[in-house]
């Protein structure tokens, strides 16, 4: 049996989480909604499989991709009343569905046991991020939940990914970003954050040639993951 991981030096550093697709597997219930208002509008749903590679960019997007890929572009015009209906009808079915991904929560348990600071950086609204983990019993695992609202521009613009690590108490030569597209991995790019991307989430762009640091396949190569990351960068003396 290989001997238990030293995570002391996680001590102090940030680590900064996307939400659908990494933390949580969101696409049943954001399809199941996408599909609900489809077929409000007269068009056939989509295959669950079809459509989850539209989640990441927030809810505009899911919904003109979705109805694009139906056939049925939305106007300018159109797309206000149908994205008040989407937000209603899916904040009401936040979690019906929606569930950690394998091994997710014992992780980050263990990440915040060893002192890491966890923030969650999604470009989903806050209210929706914090009532889908508030309803999911995850939100005390976090330092702060920001949403593409709460920072000056949604990822990839590396704004979002460094207030959400200064919300947390961190400083970005202290932090690693873990997500599933390309949004996460743009952000971490241009923030200069080390990026770990799993191979289990919402993508378009296989997540392969997405550039990540390290690639993941379950959260229990997580540790290790950020372990290797974090060796290169600098251990302030000070306390963060």
């Amino acid at each position: 049996m290989a001997a238990p991981l030293d995570l002391s030096a996680l001590a102090g550093a940030t680590l900064a989480f996307d939400l659908d697709g990494t933390l949580v597997d969101t696409a049943p219930d954001l399809v199941g909604t996408l599909n609900v208002i489809l077929q409000e509008e007269g068009h056939a749903p989509l295959p669950l499989a079809e459509a989850r590679p539209f989640i990441g960019k927030g809810a505009r997007w899911l919904l003109q991709r979705g109805f694009t890929e139906a056939g049925h572009p939305i106007s300018d015009d159109a797309m206000g009343g149908l994205f008040e209906r989407f937000i209603a009808r899916y904040n009401a079915h936040i979690a019906d569905e929606s569930v950690p991904f394998p091994g997710m929560v014992e992780t980050l348990e263990t990440l915040r046991g060893a002192g890491a600071r966890l923030v969650v950086c999604t470009n989903k609204r806050t209210d929706l991020s914090t009532n889908l983990l508030d309803a999911l019993n995850l939100s005390s695992l976090f330092e702060a939940i920001v949403g593409a609202d709460a920072a000056p521009a949604q990822k990839p613009d590396r704004r979002h990914l460094e207030t959400a690590i200064a919300r947390a108490g961190g400083r970005p030569d202290r932090a690693v970003m873990i997500g599933d597209a390309a949004p996460d991995a743009g952000a971490a790019r241009a923030a200069g954050v080390p990026l770990v991307l799993v191979s289990f989430g919402y993508t378009e762009v296989p997540v392969a040639e997405l550039g990540a640091d390290i690639l993941i396949d379950h959260y229990a190569d997580l540790p290790d993951a950020c372990l290797q990351l974090l060796a290169a960068c600098p251990r302030p003396n000070e306390t963060l």
